[in-house]
C-alpha cells in the first residue's frame, strides 16, 4: 500500500494504489518551469499529490490567471473582504511525440478578509493563493485522472 492510501487522501490515490490506469501518471508528469510565486505553489502542491515526473513519458504546460473582486464594503467606502478568482488553462502532451493528449480549464475562488492591519490582509491575501492553487491543482489532477484509461501506456 502507497503513503497517499495510508494517510487517507482522496479517492484518487485509492485508483493509483489499485493499480488502476491512473498509475501511469503516478511520478511520470513534468511541470513546466513554475512563473511567479503561485506557479511555485501549483507545482509544490501538484508534486506533492502526483509525485515528481522528472523523466516522465507526460508533460504539462499551465496558464495562471488571477484576479480579484471587492465582495464586502463598508459603510465608510472600506474594502473588507475579497474574492480571489483562478483559472488554469493546461495541456498534457506525450513529451516523445509532442502531440496534446488532454487539454481544458479549469477555474474557483478563495476569499480573504481585508478588515484587519495591513499585515493581517497580506497574510490572509497569501494563505487565499495558497489555498487557490491547491484547490486548482487538485481539479485538474481529477481531470486527468479521469482521462488517464484514454492516454497511451
Amino acid at each position: 500500500m502507497c503513503h497517499a492510501c495510508r494517510v487517507g487522501r482522496v479517492w484518487i490515490f485509492t485508483r493509483l494504489c489499485a493499480g488502476g490506469a491512473a498509475t501511469r501518471l503516478q511520478n511520470n508528469i513534468l511541470l513546466d518551469e513554475p512563473k511567479g510565486r503561485e506557479g511555485f505553489l501549483f507545482n509544490r502542491h501538484f508534486e506533492d499529490r502526483l509525485g515528481r515526473g522528472v523523466q516522465g513519458k507526460y508533460g504539462l504546460s499551465y496558464s495562471i490567471t488571477l484576479d480579484e473582486d471587492a465582495i464586502a464594503i463598508a459603510e465608510d467606502n472600506v474594502i473588507t473582504r475579497f474574492n480571489l478568482l483562478g483559472s488554469v488553462k493546461y495541456a498534457l502532451r506525450d513529451m516523445q511525440s509532442k502531440a496534446v493528449l488532454v487539454s481544458g480549464q479549469v477555474d474557483n475562488f478563495t476569499s480573504y478578509s481585508a478588515s484587519g492591519t495591513t499585515v493581517a490582509t497580506q497574510a490572509a491575501q497569501r494563505d487565499a493563493e495558497a489555498r487557490l492553487m491547491v484547490i486548482l491543482a487538485d481539479q485538474i489532477i481529477n481531470k486527468l485522472t479521469a482521462e488517464a484509461g484514454k492516454l497511451p501506456a
